[in-house]
This record gives C-alpha cells, structure tokens and sequence, in this order.
C-alpha cells in the first residue's frame, strides 16, 4: 500500500490573543508531523470607546490556510481552538449583532462584587469551580445586561469564540464543553450549564446552546465553502475549543501526577485530576476547575504570563526602540539579578499600555529599585515570573495534598529558555520543556481520537512524545532561589 494512504492529514486552527495559525497535522500511525500553511496577526480593534476581536477577518483567515492545504492533498477534518470567555451574539437568522467584544475591554471594571450580591462567592464557587476573574463569561454577560440590555434581548444565540467559528465552517450551533468551563457557567460534573448562575444574573436560557463533550464531531464543511474555496469535503469537529486544553492534551507526561505550564501571554499552571476540586482551600486560593479531553479536570491557576514582556516591547517600539524577543533575553541575562520584583497579577498590570511605567511605579510604591534598562524590566518580569510559579505550585500542592517532581512547560512561551531555567531554579524540580506546538498537537490529537484513528488520551501524549524531543532545564542556585522567595512572598505577595 503508498504510504500516503496510511496518513491522516487534519487542518489545526489555532488563535492565540496576538495572531493565528493554520497548521497541517500529519500522522503516519506512529508520528504527528505539524506544518504552518497560513499565519496572521489577530489585532484588536477600538471603535468608540470599545475593544473588539475582528472576528469576521479573522474567518477570512481560516479559510486562507484552508486554500493553502489544498496543495497538500486530501484533508479528512479541521478544528479551531482559541482563547477563553469570549462569544458572539447571533440574532435569529444566524447573522452576527456585533464583533465580539475583546476581554481586555474596561466594561467588566468592578462587576465582580455585583456579581457576589446576587450569588454569594463562596457558593458561586462550590456550584462551578471557577477562578473568579473580571473577564469571565458570566461577568461580561452581566455588564452587558447593566451596560446594554437591548442587545441580548435582540440575539437569539450566544456562541464562544471557538464554537462561533465552528458555526461558520459547519452551519452547526453547540457549544463544546472545554471552552464552556471557562465561563463561570458551565457544570464541573458533566456537559451542561449551571441553572442558577443563569437565572441570578438573568442571563436569558433561549441564548445557550446545547453543551457537547470535546471531540464531538460536529459534521461536514458547509456546501457553499466547499464551493467557495474548491475544497474537498472535512469534517469540522470540535476539539477543545479552549487553548489551554489543547495544549494540556499535548503534555507528555509519563507520570500520573505533574504540573504543567501552558506558557504564552497567559500562564496557565496547574495539574490533572480525575474529578474537580471545590471546596476549602481550592475556593480559598481561586483555583480554577476546567474540563479537557475525555472529561478530565485541569486543576489551575490563571496567571498573567508573557503579555507583560510583549506589551512591554509594543511600548519600547512607538519609542522607537524595536527589539526582537530574543535581543530582550540576551539584554536581560546581562542584567543584575532580582534587582526588582513584581507580583504579575496586579491589577494595574491587565489592561494595554505603558508596561514599563507601571512596573516604575509599582517598585516605587513597595520601596524597591526602579528599573532603569531594558534588560532590567524583562528580567523583573521573567523572575517574578518563576517566583509567582513556585508560590502558585505551592498553592496546588496544598489542595491535592500531592508532591510534583516534574513540571512539563509547553507552549509558545518555552522559546524563552531565561523563563525555563529561572522555573526550575525557582521551584527547586527540573522542567520538561516542550512542545512548543503543545496547543496545535493536541488540537490534531484530539481529531484523531474522535475518528478513531488514535483510542485515547494515554496513547496520544504517547505519539506526541515520540514526535517531539524535549529540553531538559535542572535547578540551580538552591540557597539563593529560596532566599529570594522567602522575600518575594512576605514583601510582594504579602503572604
């Protein structure tokens, strides 16, 4: 038989918040090959006063990499994951009201305490499991309804990012239960949403649609896209339409208990478990319960990740100071060590715009040394960075009552080998590093996995591991490390 016939060529869409890929997965029966068909930018845009995803552009994209596949033979299916909580709106004939609204909006600013009054927050927690943030799907209903209530009244659907694009290649309305676990909404216990958050908030039932499990094949490629673009029929299926899902479905973990980084503008650290967590110290520390592939938890903690060196570096370059991420790391491996240290979660650090200068300000306001150099900012923020990692791994050890001896760190943000190191520096166990192509492997896995073609979780981590070679980083500087922690903790943190 040509071997040729024995693969399987899937289409892998993957958003992050600063651009996209088409990437083509391959899989010969024993490797994953991935290959980028189509990149772009995924810029937001501000129209009087409000943030939004250019949601119908970045459609326009996919099917620009789906034209590109073309050159590549048959292609069996096509997946989208993307970033959490945000949605479009559809009215009752499908259209979209209005390009969904980008969560670093100001509109969700101090609705989390109104939130509280109509559901307490304790037993906000015990009901969905979910880190509380300002951003979450939930809240931004809620403001919406404050803020625009003619707007929800108007649309017929709600659909998450992921499921929105899904819709658009499929004609098919779901919702896929990954991405809904990150709206504050969904049932930590099985495919659903939670009843009463809907009604306290007033959230109106006709706009939610039915929740599927990840991996749900959803049926072919619209007819007119076919048409449109000369392609032969796929399927779309959706994967875990949440990236950080996908990604966690690529770790190559061996053991059955790890930590995991999913590294890029957000970090997202945390471990798996069979069933989630949601009381005592997990509603104590705010930490997320999120469903993956085959209904597993993703026990985490959202943390603000690289989005501080980028946005850094988008305010260095309107000064006229354009620098690659790679010349950022080699200025800060020459900087003086914890010089300055930040807790990366402050508040002032969420919203776009002059990062530098709010990490000025935040030294002055805890008596520390401002930063002066470029190289000084990234490595404050890089260090902070490993520090906040080893307090959040001491927070989830406290909760599953596990000790972790390995953390595996994937994604984009592992191209960084400063943050690597100063991980396992900080936290005292070696890193795994790698995929860096977590998210765009575990997209392609879990279409294998629903056309059979792989049988489960188990043996895909398996191929991905045999399909990638990973990067080792051991701890160094032990005495030093817990020194600085020490301080970090009691000064910055406050603990």
């Amino acid at each position: 038989m040509d071997v040729a016939m024995k693969e399987t060529r899937v289409l892998a869409v993957d958003f992050g918040a600063s651009s996209g890929r088409v990437m083509l997965g391959v899989y010969d029966g024993n490797r994953i090959t991935v290959q980028e068909l189509h990149r772009f930018s995924n810029d937001p845009v501000t129209v009087n006063g409000t943030m939004y995803w250019d949601a119908l552009r970045l459609f326009h994209e996919i099917k620009q990499g789906m034209v590109k596949a073309k050159a590549y033979g048959s292609v069996q299916s096509i997946g989208v994951d993307t970033w959490g909580v945000d949605f479009g709106l559809l009215d009752e004939k499908g259209y979209l009201l209005e390009n969904p609204v980008h969560y670093r909006d100001g509109r969700t600013e101090g609705i989390l305490e109104k939130g509280f009054l109509r559901i307490p927050r304790e037993h906000f927690y015990e009901i969905t499991g979910v880190q509380f943030m300002e951003i979450n799907t939930a809240f931004q209903l809620l403001a919406l309804l404050e803020q625009r209530p003619e707007l929800l009244e108007r649309a017929d659907c709600l659909l998450l990012m992921p499921d929105l694009f899904n819709y658009f290649l499929s004609g098919v309305k779901k919702s896929e239960r990954s991405i809904v676990s990150t709206t504050q909404m969904g049932d930590p216990f099985a495919p659903g949403w939670v009843d009463e958050v809907v009604e306290r908030f007033g959230i109106p039932q006709k706009i939610l649609t039915e929740v599927v499990p990840t991996g749900t094949c959803l049926g072919p490629l619209r007819k007119e896209i076919q048409e449109e673009l000369g392609v032969a029929p796929m399927e779309v299926i959706a994967v875990a339409g949440h990236d950080t899902q996908c990604a966690l479905t690529a770790v190559p973990a061996k053991e059955e208990d790890f930590i995991f980084v999913s590294c890029g503008t957000w970090s997202l650290f945390g471990t798996e478990l069979e069933c989630p967590a949601l009381a005592g110290e997990s509603e104590k520390r705010n930490i997320t319960n999120e469903i993956g592939a085959e209904g597993r938890t993703s026990f985490l903690k959202n943390i603000i990740g690289l989005w501080l060196v980028q946005e850094s570096r988008r305010q260095w370059i309107r000064e006229g100071k354009e620098y690659s991420f790679s010349e950022l790391e080699k200025m800060a491996e020459a900087a003086e060590p914890f010089q300055c240290l930040i807790d990366p979660d402050a508040p002032e650090f969420v919203p776009a715009g002059n990062i530098p200068e709010r990490i000025r300000e935040y030294c002055r306001r805890t008596g520390q040394k401002e930063p002066q150099t470029i190289g000084e900012f990234v490595r404050c923020i890089n260090e902070s960075l490993a520090l906040k990692y080893r307090y959040t791994l001491e927070e989830i050890k406290a909760c599953t009552h596990k000790d972790y001896h390995v953390i595996h760190m994937v994604g984009g943000g592992i191209q960084s080998g400063l943050l690597c190191r100063f991980t396992a520096y900080a936290s005292g166990i070696p890193v795994i590093a790698g995929p860096v192509e977590a998210t765009v492997f575990g997209n392609i896995a879990i279409q294998l996995m629903a056309k059979g073609v792989i049988r489960d979780l188990k043996e895909a981590r398996k191929v991905i591991a045999d399909s990638e070679q990973p990067v080792v980083y051991e701890p160094q500087d032990r005495e030093e490390w817990d020194r600085v922690y020490q301080f970090y903790k009691e000064n910055i943190l406050g603990k």
